[in-house]
């Protein structure tokens, strides 16, 4: 079983910043591609950015310029730095994982979320 927990979520101002952070747990050969989506009230969850275990990146456009995701393979972490924010930034942000779970099965994997509000 492979666990996702992210953190780093809270209440800023619009311009602010905030970093979350995705650590993941368990029993896994590797993981492939690490991502954020979010998921504003009423609205279906969408991607905000992906990051390959090499490293290649893709974006929303609506973030594009603002949000940056890196990730570290050695301590299974996926960061989101989000910068200028905005209110309509304010959404639940999930954590997603695409893990090898055996030499060749794979399973994706989200964590439970973690609320991000911008707001002055």
């Amino acid at each position: 079983q492979v666990q996702l927990v992210e953190s780093g979520g809270g209440l800023v101002q619009p311009g602010g910043s905030l970093r979350l952070s995705c650590v993941a747990s368990g029993r896994f050969f590797s993981i492939n591609t690490m991502g954020w989506y979010r998921q504003a009230p009423g609205k279906q969850r969408e991607l905000v950015a992906v990051i390959t275990r090499g490293g290649s990146t893709n974006y929303a456009d609506f973030v594009k310029g603002r949000f940056t995701v890196s990730r570290d393979n050695a301590k299974n972490t996926v960061y989101l730095q989000m910068n200028s924010l905005k209110p309509e930034d304010t959404a639940d942000y999930y954590c997603n994982a695409d893990v090898m779970t055996g030499v060749v099965r794979r399973s994706e994997y989200w964590g439970q979320g973690t609320q991000v509000t911008v707001s002055s």
